[in-house]
């Protein structure tokens, strides 16, 4: 079953998500394996990102090997605090 993560980076900008996002995802332009959509955008107070992957394993995996190792690494340019996190089962999904 896919599954949903949406983080929310209070304060977080446009130039910040550039750079994180640039040091997590492939060079050249493409999802994570296991990674089905990637939108972002600027919201109340922030940056938000919604990802969905192909199951909570796929998101787990990405998460683990590589996205908090390189946050935890220091993005130079990128978020400086931790988002607020909200996953969930994906019930549906349209096709694109």
């Amino acid at each position: 079953m896919a599954y949903g993560v949406v983080h929310q980076f209070a304060g977080g900008t446009r130039e910040q998500y550039e750079a994180s996002v640039g040091a997590v995802h492939p060079s050249d332009g493409s999802l994570p394996p296991g990674q089905v959509l990637h939108v972002a955008g600027p919201s109340d107070g922030g940056w938000t990102i919604v990802a969905v992957h192909e199951s909570k394993e796929s998101w787990e995996r990405f998460r683990d090997e590589e996205l908090m190792p390189r946050m935890s690494a220091g993005i130079e340019g990128g978020f400086t605090a931790p988002p607020t996190e909200t996953a969930f089962e994906v019930y549906h999904q349209s096709p694109s």
